[in-house]
């Protein structure tokens, strides 16, 4: 977890301090423009010709000074024709305006949220691609954080983009109209203008930091209350609920801290970018009145030039805003990059099983170590590991914790691959094999089960196609599962709750059973899948799938259940020490007859200690 906010806290802070993050910046708009180069047209006209209309504004307004406030004043009446009209060139010009403000919103909007789900899907997409290895060293809150916050901060700086270009538009523009109308009055302009963009880079430069920790300390409170809520049981069962809120409280507070900061930052720089534009109009006023006098300018003139000041500053700060973002929005692209780029996918072959009925499984000098936080290669779990399931037949996988049981187990289903060896289904090696046949040929039944936020129907069926109610209930039967099922109170319509919370554990094992079996596999892997079921109920499922025409892989440890194989696979230390039927081993082999009858003995060990004190 401390690594976790660790790699995050890099990761941003050399998005901050990079020297070039003002290109890298430039570079994930263009790949967004890029990408999306039609609705960011859309944006960029409507933002321009908002500019334009928004210049338009300020000479219609000082034609109407001219031609009929100044003639009113003189003549004591309105004259209602020309009023009409300046009214009307007022209302068309303010008509204009809305129009382009609805395309570039439409536009920016449009972008953002399109490249938003867009890389949502791709980053999603490459979850699913990427091994289970690569998922174990990485973190779920870190995961959820590059899927959404990530994500969403890389194309924060879109929503104003198409602002700040027309903006840009807009400024030359302005610059040449004060030209137009007189030059000393261009100069006051072409003074803040520089002057607005320089403030907007050092608010930028100063408050990019600040951003870039607040939002890394938005994903590590994120991180942290995720992993509370997610490990809610132990943290009740344990008096763990003062520590963990301690945790989150102090992160909390820093978050708290940091924003403060960015509020401080804004509250000194947003006065000085409001009045900017408000000394620019004065200074205008003041050289505008020294011009009308020497007869260089007139009042409409004056008017327009100094209203095109007023209007002028809000979409100023659209530039300011990009330049704000652009630092949050590479740290995003870095983190999301780290996804999209990461290695070790695990590519599939064409091919599809020939057999029908019950698959044959095989593992060939199998080898393997699963990698480290670096990636690297560890020790090894597996050391030549060679057997076989045959058609039909069911395979006890024994031995002490550690052994790598669950890793062949995972390895059968092709969830990693071997790093030496070969596992092959009905001859042929799974990497060959078409990733849907696989899927319709193996079932994995995990260790935790793991039950969706349905209804039973939902979670056996899975939308699967050809599974209906009849092959549901068939599931269930098999599982020992219709039972409980059939006394819910909605039946196969009762919602279970977020990871079956409604269920007991041995109710769960069941319904994940079901699932597997919905979609009649051919060969079923159970990695200790009934271990919260009593062994009564275990026995009538064993025997169960025992009927089946599938072949059957499966971690045990209960005595009873291993006597239910046709044979037995013995692990000591990641390599295969014994095959052979359960009375075989149980006679021959005193590391496994000394695990299997360890149980017996304890409870012997108890009785006999109850005995004596009693006696």
């Amino acid at each position: 977890m401390t690594e976790g906010y660790a790699a995050r806290r890099v990761s941003l802070e050399v998005g901050v301090s990079e020297p070039g993050v003002l290109g890298k910046g430039l570079r994930v708009l263009g790949r967004a423009i890029r990408e999306e180069p039609g609705v960011f047209t859309v944006g960029v006209v409507g933002s321009t010709f908002f500019g334009l209309f928004t210049i338009s504004t300020a000479f219609v307004v000082g034609e109407v000074t001219d031609r009929v406030v100044l003639p009113a004043f003189e003549r004591r009446a309105v004259a209602p024709a020309a009023l009409a009209l300046g009214a009307a060139a007022i209302l068309a010009v303010s008509f204009g305006k809305v129009a382009a403000i609805f395309a570039r919103r439409l536009g920016a909007g449009a972008m953002q949220f399109r490249l938003q789900a867009a890389y949502r899907r791709k980053v999603t997409r490459r979850y699913l691609e990427l091994p289970v290895a690569w998922h174990q060293r990485h973190a779920t809150g870190t995961l959820l954080s590059n899927a959404n916050s990530d994500v969403e901060a890389m194309f924060f700086p879109i929503a104003p983009l198409p602002f700040a270009v027309g903006t840009l538009v807009m400024l030359v523009a302005a610059v040449a109209s004060l030209f137009v109308v007189d030059w000393v009055l261009a100069l006051v302009g072409c003074a803040l203008f520089p002057a607005l963009f320089g403030l907007n880079v050092v608010y930028s430069r100063v408050m990019a930091p600040r951003q870039a920790r607040a939002q890394q300390l938005r994903a590590e409170v994120s991180a942290i209350a995720h992993e509370s809520f997610d490990g809610a049981l132990v943290v009740k069962t344990m008096g763990r609920e003062a520590a963990e809120t301690e945790r989150f409280s102090a992160r909390a507070f820093e978050l708290r801290d940091a924003l403060v900061r960015v509020g401080r930052v804004r509250g000194l720089f947003d006065p000085l970018l409001e009045a900017l534009p408000s000394l620019g109009t004065l200074a205008v006023l003041v050289v505008g009145a020294l011009r009308l006098r020497a007869g260089a300018v007139d009042i409409g003139e004056v008017v327009a030039v100094a209203f095109l000041f007023t209007v002028l500053a809000f979409p100023v700060r659209a530039i300011g805003w990009v330049l704000a973002e652009l630092p949050r929005s590479v740290a995003g692209w870095e983190r999301v990059r780290h996804v999209l780029t990461a290695t070790g996918e695990m590519p599939y072959g064409t091919r599809v099983p020939d057999g029908v009925g019950p698959a044959t499984l095989r593992l060939e000098a199998v080898d393997f170590a699963y990698d480290t936080a670096e990636g690297q290669p560890g020790e090894p779990v597996l050391q030549d590991v060679t057997f076989e399931v045959p058609a039909g037949r069911t395979v006890a996988l024994v031995g002490p914790t550690g052994s790598g049981k669950s890793t062949i187990a995972s390895l059968a289903a092709r969830l990693v691959d071997p790093t030496g060896g070969r596992v092959s289904l009905d001859g042929v090696d799974v990497r060959d094999l078409d990733p849907q046949a696989l899927a319709a040929t193996v079932a994995l039944v995990p260790q935790v089960p793991f039950v969706f936020d349905d209804t039973v129907r939902g979670n056996v069926s899975l939308d699967r196609p050809g599974i209906d109610d009849e092959e549901v209930w068939r599931a269930l039967r098999l599982a020992q599962a219709d039972g409980f099922v059939s006394r819910l109170p909605e039946a196969l319509d009762t919602a279970v709750g977020e990871r079956g919370t409604s269920l007991s554990g041995g109710q769960r094992q069941r319904l994940t059973l079901a699932r597997a079996l919905a979609g009649r596999p051919r060969l079923l892997i159970l990695d200790d899948a009934t271990s919260a079921v009593d062994p009564r109920v275990e026995a009538a499922i064993l025997a169960a799938l025992r009927s089946q025409d599938t072949s059957i892989l499966v971690v045990a440890y209960r005595r009873a259940t291993i006597a239910l194989a046709d044979e037995v696979v013995y692990l000591e230390h990641g390599r295969v020490v014994a095959r052979g039927t359960h009375e075989h081993l149980l006679a021959t082999v005193p590391g496994y007859a000394d695990l299997v009858t360890a149980y017996e003995r304890a409870e012997a060990e108890r009785e006999r200690e109850y005995d004596e004190v009693v006696s």
